[in-house]
């Protein structure tokens, strides 16, 4: 089974991730994680940081000739931030001294980890819970689950999102949505939605919602405040089988959802039209069996009891605004002890097409794990030999 770690901070040297457990003789290539960074970097709305930072992955090992070797894959990145200052970070991010003259962050912000960090930990400074539980973190989480994303694509299953609403703006219905993303479908010339999202400054598959969703960000950032929203992952070409409904933790759509919640800033998640259908009625949720063994809907998500049904998996995230508002909200110095508005660190506007991007990425292990659990296998060569061609529906 593939698990990862990451380990390193948003201004540190660099980060560092461990791939543990793919099977020998999958592809993979620097490019193919680079390209995958770099989406990661799509969206109108970003920060300062996104105008300077060039991912470039290094791989150190597990990788042979362009395949892995079954062996632990190490990976590193390196952050530019910390090179482009070298009169600052270096010296509040050394590893080695008592830290004394660097000065200590002390104004906690609303809705990020900074107090229960340091309640946690008891730090007298919330600096080292800014630095790990940073958003940055999810770069070398992109890096890591790409890993897992070219086994799944060797084998035909394919993951790809698209935002469906950031600030309010978007899409105002499960059938409006779906009407939308198979348009998207047909018109895509053999491309994935991912594709065409990815034309898009705010990764929406609608034009003219794309448009108003970025006059949207221009009026929160002129009121210094920040934006949440939606995102929906599809994944195509997934057998039925997949999971189990015999224990809790071993439902698939349990392990995608534990999944995308762990990603920074997301509160919700969503499988198949999981939100309108609490309001309906069964006979508008259920998605009848045709002859043939299919469904004649998708309501459901592609997962029934914990277990894939062979129709695509729609996955939906919700990510909140994020916490560092331009405009200070509330906070207590905890220093002194005294009411007082919180400090500025450098954020984005929003970063919901970025989360959709990430929630690809993250989806990849858990998905793989589910491959690797029914099908087994210690190489490509193997996992290839069991796993059915054509065994997936086409529907959505």
């Amino acid at each position: 089974m593939i698990r990862y770690f990451t380990a390193g901070e948003s201004h540190g040297e660099a980060l560092v991730g461990i791939v543990e457990g793919c099977p020998a003789g999958v592809p993979v290539s620097p490019d193919q994680i680079n390209h995958q960074l770099a989406r990661r970097w799509l969206g109108y709305g970003r920060g300062g940081r996104s105008k300077f930072e060039r991912d470039q992955i290094h791989i150190f090992s597990g990788i042979r000739f362009g395949a892995t070797m079954g062996s632990p894959v190490a990976l590193r990145l390196d952050n530019a931030a910390f090179h482009k200052d070298k009169a600052a970070w270096p010296e509040v991010m050394a590893v080695e001294g008592t830290g004394e003259g660097v000065d200590r962050v002390t104004q906690p912000r609303p809705g990020h980890a900074d107090l229960v960090g340091v309640q946690k930990y008891r730090f007298d400074d919330i600096r080292p819970v800014i630095e790990r539980s940073s958003a940055r973190e999810t770069a070398m989480r992109v890096a890591c689950c790409t890993v897992a994303r070219c086994l799944l694509e060797r084998l035909g299953i394919r993951i790809d999102s698209h935002v469906i609403e950031l600030g309010g703006v978007g899409y105002k219905s499960a059938g409006e949505l779906r009407a939308a993303r198979d348009r998207a479908s047909r018109e895509a010339g053999g491309r994935g939605i991912s594709e065409t999202a990815d034309e898009n400054l705010v990764r929406m598959l609608d034009a003219q919602l794309g448009d108003d969703v970025i006059e949207r960000i221009k009026q929160a950032k002129s009121d210094g405040d920040t934006l949440g929203g939606r995102y929906e992952v599809v994944i195509s070409g997934v057998p039925s089988g997949l999971g189990s409904y015999v224990q809790w933790d071993r439902k698939l759509d349990a392990a995608l959802a534990h999944a995308i919640i762990s990603i920074q800033a997301q509160k919700a998640v969503e499988i198949g039209d999981g939100v309108d259908g609490a309001a309906l009625p069964g006979s508008q949720v259920h998605d009848e069996i045709v002859p043939g063994l299919s469904r004649s809907s998708n309501r459901a998500g592609g997962i029934e009891g914990g277990v894939s049904n062979g129709m695509p998996i729609i996955i939906r995230g919700f990510m909140k605004p994020i916490p560092t508002l331009i405009k200070p909200l509330g906070s207590v110095d905890l220093k002194t002890g005294e009411a007082m508005a919180t400090r500025y660190e450098r954020s984005d506007v929003t970063s919901v097409p970025a989360a959709s991007v990430v929630a690809e990425a993250v989806v990849a292990v858990p998905l793989a794990n589910a491959v690797l659990e029914k099908f087994g296998g210690d190489s490509l060569e193997e996992l290839l030999e069991r796993f059915p061609v054509g065994g997936a529906s086409a529907g959505s």
